[in-house]
């Protein structure tokens, strides 16, 4: 019986597999509009400035020295440090680092942080093979677009049974792109996809703590690792992606099979991408946006009764935590995110270190929000009420938070977001240098400016 359904599974599946595996190594280069290929370098200058950010983040420092265990080749470069490891490290380093602020990208329809896993892996990568930057940005279009159509053909249904979807789906990204960036065939990149598929990463148990960052850092070495396997000829099924027993099956109760190649090499995933203002769990923006403005309405946290949220369910299931400790466990809590908007009108990754968490005026305002779930509000959407303490309301809503796809983040407010992650590890002067290095990568020979100018001098 379970032959019989493993077959018909098999053939209702399109060979979605295979038609990712040719657009990747036979998609032309640059082959999208002007505005993906901006976007693509907004992208990957958002991922850096988060890396370099996180550098000497205890996270990292407990990788690295777990990565030198080994003691690695120095093949690549760290992000933010002036150590070198091997590419795998690199890769898993820099992933982790770009996720531990929690203030990267995000594709709001998946809620994937795609850059972490893909960025990671060819950065390292390209590194080692002298990549030119025209070939980068190549391949993290083209990385991103096959993490993402897989995460649309299984989202929602993968990521509610507890799948962190950016690591379940990165390694398929992180493979892709650097397939591409190996030039292999449409065969050696389809058995590259197969084999990052048996090494799905992650689960949202994880939320809150260190395993969290390691996700799209694992998921980058995994993939920069499978398509080195299938370089040397090493093999996977051809259908591992849509078979009965494949990787989408697998791991979700839905696979809508359209969204692998509806507009393929038409429309970029890529240019759903999204940027956070603030450094925490994409649902809290809005919150923390909404408080802001009650702030700068004139609302004096001090003469805050409570404040009152409506917020979409996804948000509490997410984002529950009420009483946060550290840092980390703050990105997780709206509470925690709303009192921030009040007491300080932003959220940067300063308000979240674990002194400010456990600070006693901030923990008796988070104490005095009340969040109640209204399945009418979106997920970038809130509904936030100050009752203060002279009977007075002061109500803000946010139809569409800051830093989404219809209120997106300026270039200068991504550079000003860079200049605040990277200065304090690079210095001023650097740190500008390397934003235009970042603008101007698809143009570069080689990889050996901007990776000079994203290391401390």
């Amino acid at each position: 019986m379970s032959t019989s359904i493993q077959s018909a599974a098999d053939l209702n599946a399109p060979p979605v597999t295979k038609i990712l595996a040719d657009f990747v190594s036979q998609h032309p280069s640059q082959g999208w509009s002007a505005e993906v290929e901006h976007e693509a370098h907004r992208t990957l200058m958002n991922w850096l400035g988060c890396a370099v950010g996180a550098s000497g983040h205890d996270s990292v420092q407990s990788a690295l020295a777990a990565s030198q265990e080994f003691a690695p080749a120095p093949q690549a470069t760290i992000l933010g440090r002036k150590d070198r490891v091997d590419m795998g490290s690199a890769s898993l380093i820099n992933g982790i680092s770009s996720h531990t602020f929690d203030f990267d990208d995000t594709h709001l329809k998946t809620v994937i942080h795609p850059a972490g896993p893909v960025a990671s892996a060819i950065l390292a990568l390209g590194e080692h093979t002298n990549a030119s930057g025209r070939e980068i940005i190549d391949a993290l279009v083209l990385g991103i677009d096959v993490a993402c159509r897989v995460g649309n053909c299984m989202y929602p249904n993968h990521y509610h049974i507890g799948w962190h979807i950016t690591g379940s789906t990165g390694m398929l990204g992180s493979a892709a792109a650097c397939s591409r960036l190996l030039k292999l065939d449409a065969e050696k990149t389809k058995m590259a996809i197969g084999i990052a598929a048996s090494q799905p990463i992650g689960v949202r148990e994880q939320f809150g703590t260190m395993t969290k960052p390691f996700h799209p850092g694992g998921a980058a070495r995994v993939g920069q690792m499978a398509a080195l396997l299938a370089k040397h000829g090493f093999t996977s099924s051809a259908k591992a992606l849509e078979a009965g027993r494949g990787l989408i099956q697998t791991v979700s109760t839905k696979a809508d099979w359209t969204e692998i190649d509806r507009q393929l090499g038409k429309n970029f995933e890529i240019s759903l991408n999204t940027y956070k203002p603030f450094a925490c769990g994409i649902v809290i923006h809005p919150t923390i946006d909404a408080c802001a403005q009650l702030k700068a309405k004139g609302v004096n946290y001090q003469e805050v009764e409570r404040v009152e949220l409506k917020v979409h369910p996804l948000v509490l299931e997410l984002t529950g935590k009420k009483t946060p400790q550290t840092g980390l466990e703050g990105k997780f809590s709206i509470y925690y995110g709303a009192a921030l908007g009040l007491i300080f009108g932003q959220a940067s990754e300063q308000e979240y270190a674990d002194a400010i968490v456990r600070r006693a005026d901030v923990v008796a305002l988070r104490d005095k929000v009340q969040a109640n779930i209204d399945p009418n509000m979106s997920e970038d959407s809130v509904e936030a009420i100050a009752i203060l303490k002279n009977g007075n309301q002061v109500k803000v809503q946010v139809a569409h938070a800051i830093g989404s796809l219809e209120n997106p983040m300026s270039d200068q407010a991504l550079e000003s977001k860079f200049m605040n992650l990277s200065e304090p590890i690079l210095g001023k002067q650097q740190t500008q240098e390397l934003i235009k290095a970042c603008w101007n990568l698809g143009k570069a020979s080689d990889l050996k400016s901007l990776l000079k100018l994203s290391t401390p001098s």
